[in-house]
């Protein structure tokens, strides 16, 4: 099974979510590396710390324009159910989908750090957003509809259908 490791190519050069990335990264390496003994509890806590931050992600897309069914939204809703399901069937005593959980956790975050949380960190540099204290030094950059796409990891800020629409219309 696959590991996954810190690199620099996970960073965003936003340092509240890098940190935050770096503990899950770190979680998720606890939770491969346990006996059977100690799965559930690490997994637990790997939970625990994807609520957080999933929730904190999910604060700063409401606070800055992203609509509440943006797929980015919608992705974390899914993960978060999933480990859930995991720590459920773990408790039944079947430990083999939480390892393979936490594997495929390791092909998953990559991808979705490097797309979709890459697009909400340069939106919520492009509004001067401060994750520490929620304030926005740039209100005027604010969208003027909610994204309700990618979150900018697809090209637009648009819907998917619009986003969708406008590069059929740009490909014409």
């Amino acid at each position: 099974m696959s590991s996954l490791v810190w690199s620099d190519a996970l960073s965003l050069a936003m340092p509240v979510m890098d940190d935050t990335h770096r503990e899950f990264v770190d979680l998720l390496a606890e939770v491969q590396a346990a006996d059977d003994a100690a799965l559930l509890a690490r997994w637990q806590t790997l939970i625990d710390h994807t609520i957080d931050h999933f929730g904190q992600e999910d604060r700063w897309m409401e606070a800055t324009g992203f609509a509440p069914g943006s797929c980015h939204m919608t992705q974390h809703a899914v993960v978060l159910k999933v480990l859930k399901e995991g720590a459920e069937l773990g408790a039944q005593g079947n430990l083999a989908p939480i390892r393979q959980m936490a594997h495929e956790l390791t092909i998953w975050f990559p991808h979705h750090a490097q797309t979709m949380d890459a697009g909400l960190a340069l939106h919520l540099k492009s509004v001067g957003y401060d994750p520490l204290t929620g304030q926005i030094a740039q209100p005027e950059a604010l969208p003027e509809q909610a994204i309700s796409g990618c979150g900018g990891s697809c090209g637009g800020h648009g819907s998917d259908a619009e986003v969708a629409q406008e590069e059929s219309q740009q490909a014409a």
